[in-house]
Parts: structure tokens; C-alpha cells; sequence
């Protein structure tokens, strides 16, 4: 089983940790499958950079990144070294253990929360 772990610098959000079996699925699935929010205007087909997030722990994990969200990454708020966009993070082992930090995402437009 997988876990993954997803912290938020929103700190009115708490904490949520999920496990299950995720492999091939991407952290972006994830969100959606167990209600914890995160924008994704392009739908979830690297085209935009809403759904960035900050991997802390377990890049080993996931599927390297591409030029094209490199690209993406840059675009979004407050890019670090460990950015990377949810959408394109595909978990490889069904062992993994993931933490996630999803940016304040007040700022994006489309933003429902």
C-alpha cells in the first residue's frame, strides 16, 4: 500500500494523509478520488500550472519530470526546487510513501475553496 501525505501552507486546511493501492495513478487522481482540493484549469493534461504542488518527500517515487512541466513549473507562484505539477506525477511503487505540500491556492483564478 502507498501513503501519501498532503500538507497545505493554507493552515486553516488540515493535514490529510490517504493510502491505497496508487500505483500508475497520478498525485492530481489522488486529490480528486479522496476530496482534498486542488486546482486543475487544464483538466489534468499539463497545460497550465494550477495543480503545483511541492513534493517534500518521495520524489524517488514518481515518474521524472519532463521538459514540458519544467516549462509549466515556471509559470506557476512560487516555484522551488522541489515544484513539480500534480498532474504529472505519477506514483511507479505500490510502496510508496509520499509527502506533498499544496501552495495557498487563493491567488489562482478559478479558485473554489
Amino acid at each position: 500500500m502507498a501513503t501519501v501525505r498532503f500538507e497545505f501552507e493554507d493552515t486553516s486546511i488540515s493535514p490529510k494523509t490517504v493510502t491505497g493501492d496508487f500505483h500508475d495513478m497520478s498525485v492530481l487522481e489522488i486529490t480528486e478520488e479522496y476530496d482534498v482540493h486542488l486546482n486543475h484549469n487544464c483538466g489534468g493534461v499539463c497545460a497550465c500550472s494550477t495543480c503545483h504542488i511541492y513534493v517534500e518527500k518521495g520524489e524517488d517515487f514518481l515518474e521524472e519530470i519532463s521538459d514540458k512541466e519544467e516549462d509549466f513549473i515556471d509559470r506557476a507562484i512560487n516555484p522551488r526546487l522541489e515544484s513539480r505539477l500534480a498532474c504529472q506525477c505519477i506514483i511507479l511503487d505500490e510502496n510508496a510513501s509520499i509527502t506533498v505540500t499544496i501552495p495557498d491556492q487563493r491567488r489562482i483564478i478559478g479558485h473554489e475553496h
